[in-house]
């Protein structure tokens, strides 16, 4: 029983760490760039939207530099290579997205 009960701990300890909710700063990049193209400028927008059309999936940088894939793209099409607020699950190296809010710079 002792080990049931102590497997059951460590599972749910596990889901919990695995699937984080929040809200997470950083910039929309794309798969190619990555972290380089997330400083939120002219220049990175244009590259990021560039790489997207192409073909590159759209991904979140957090403000640590580690890169996300993002789950479901289609909630940050408007904010490619902008500096963003984020809500959402983090699940692994994998983010779905609740919200997106453009930080002013």
């Amino acid at each position: 029983m002792k080990r049931l009960t102590f497997v059951m701990a460590l599972a749910f300890t596990l889901f919990a760490v695995s699937a984080m909710a929040g809200e997470m700063t950083g910039a929309i990049s794309d798969a190619k760039c990555g972290a380089a193209h997330a400083d939120g400028s002219e220049k990175s927008i244009k590259c990021v939207q560039g790489c997207v059309k192409g073909g590159q999936k759209p991904v979140f940088v957090t403000s640590d530099g580690k890169v996300l894939q993002i789950a479901n793209p289609d909630k940050v099409m408007d904010h490619l290579g902008h500096k963003v607020t984020v809500t959402g699950n983090v699940d692994g190296e994998t983010v779905t997205i609740d919200s997106v809010k453009h930080i002013s710079s």
